[in-house]
């Protein structure tokens, strides 16, 4: 027998890759972090010894949640302001609460409240765009937690940096920090086309034909961003940043609700990302992202909740779920984004986004270990014909029961391992007191 440091046996596997597959009844065998086998339970038990042996004879297994864009520590804002247009959102109550209250102890304790609501709902990857980020890398190294974080990049002054040359200094310095880092890998962040001018974009994309790191940006978010760049510069951002270069496959274009037939070509043909914020989209009316349109196109569809500020929460299951209405809605048509599309967008297409996909968003042998375990019995859920379509159009993140990165439980039977729940709500509490009182 070969010895594995864990044996996971589940009623339904769920692999990802390839895709629409479900095993019945079998086990995954995880040694240092990696999946090292998936196969039938009784031949797993004869051909491994674990030094943990786990059953889950009513869940599902699948790859854990990949959430390809949020603001972690702005869970200290939720529902600070909403039911408001996106710019008065950003320029009336966003951007000033920021400017008085965004320190690296705000973003150490909203990133702790952010990964623990993550944790407990299935995520076990996040793609972060927010200041002091060496703080957020430190809150999830701490926890065991997987994320990319931003080096983020902005025209104007924020307690974080000055001048957008500051930014990118300070963001180079994060990531040279985190060279050796297993869980945490940066992407550059540049904040949207609206709030950075040509020439950091163009320095970012000279230090990134070095780097390669995926950029990471809001895109065509609103109708309202894109007449405003047209009538002050006569083309649209996509066009501004397909001639600086910034068009291909390291981009990951967030929200992308306003899109011509000839730029979801571009997008296609360029092998850039779109991440798609349902909630977000839907809570600030910025538009709806032709999603169905982009998949048949061939463009890699990402999902994520955006930040709580603004979803209010950052549940994957509740985005996947509407990634996969929507799409119906929009497109007039059924077909369009089935179960296993949506738990793909909401994993390995999240992954390939990030430039994670060689690492983590599917079970396969040699990945790293990055697990959700989601029980199917509840009410809501049964009877069960398709554990796929159960997932997708029934589950509620209370069904998510055990969480693992990298082959480390850090979610055991609805419990945090590595993260004081009690402690993180403490901290919620205390800021809630303070920013309003």
């Amino acid at each position: 027998m070969t010895d594995v440091d864990t044996l996971i046996h589940a009623r339904w596997i769920i692999p990802i890759e390839p895709a629409g597959r479900v095993h019945r009844d079998h086990a995954l065998a995880v040694r240092g972090g990696r999946i090292v086998d998936l196969l039938p339970s009784p031949e797993a038990e004869q051909r491994y010894r674990a030094s943990d042996t786990l059953h889950f004879p009513q869940h599902a297994l699948l790859p854990g949640f990949v959430n390809a864009h949020t603001h972690a520590a702005m869970s200290l804002f939720r529902g600070l302001a909403d039911d408001i247009p996106l710019m008065t959102w950003l320029n009336e109550h966003v951007w000033p609460a920021e400017a008085k209250w965004v320190t690296p102890e705000f973003v150490r304790e909203g990133t702790e409240l952010a990964v623990a609501e993550m944790l407990a709902s299935g995520t076990t990857c996040f793609n972060d765009m927010y200041f002091f980020a060496e703080d957020t890398a430190r809150v999830c190294l701490s926890a065991g937690m997987r994320a990319v974080v931003g080096l983020i990049v902005l025209d104007f002054p924020t307690a974080y940096a000055q001048t957008a040359d500051e930014y990118l200094h300070k963001g180079l310095a994060v990531h040279d920090g985190l060279r050796a880092a297993e869980l945490v890998t940066t992407a550059f962040a540049p904040h949207a086309p609206y709030t950075v001018s040509d020439a950091p974009l163009q320095r970012l994309r000279t230090v990134n034909d070095e780097l390669n790191l995926p950029v990471h940006m809001h895109v065509h978010e609103t109708a309202h961003e894109v007449a405003n760049a047209v009538e002050a510069t006569g083309r649209r951002p996509l066009a501004r940043l397909a001639e600086l270069g910034l068009i291909g496959p390291s981009l990951a274009a967030v929200h992308m609700t306003q899109l011509s037939a000839g730029e979801i070509g571009m997008l296609a043909g360029s092998g850039a990302s779109v991440v798609h914020c349902p909630s977000s989209n839907l809570k600030l009316a910025s538009g709806f992202c032709p999603v169905h349109a982009l998949l048949t196109a061939g463009v890699n569809v990402a999902i994520g909740t955006d930040g709580a500020a603004s979803n209010n929460d950052l549940d994957m299951l509740e985005e996947l779920r509407l990634a996969a209405l929507l799409a119906k809605g929009v497109a007039g048509e059924a077909t369009a984004v089935p179960a296993h599309t949506a738990l793909r967008m909401a994993t390995l297409n999240g992954a390939k986004a990030l430039g994670l996909d060689d690492r983590i968003g599917s079970l396969e042998r040699g990945k790293q270990a990055d697990l959700v375990a989601i029980d199917l019995s509840h009410l809501p859920s049964e009877p069960v014909y398709d554990p796929a379509s159960q997932i997708v159009y029934t589950a509620s993140r209370a069904q998510v029961s055990d969480v693992w990165v990298h082959g480390r439980r850090l979610l055991k039977n609805r419990q945090l391992t590595t993260l004081d729940e009690r402690a993180a709500l403490q901290k919620a509490r205390a800021w809630r007191d303070k920013i309003k009182p």
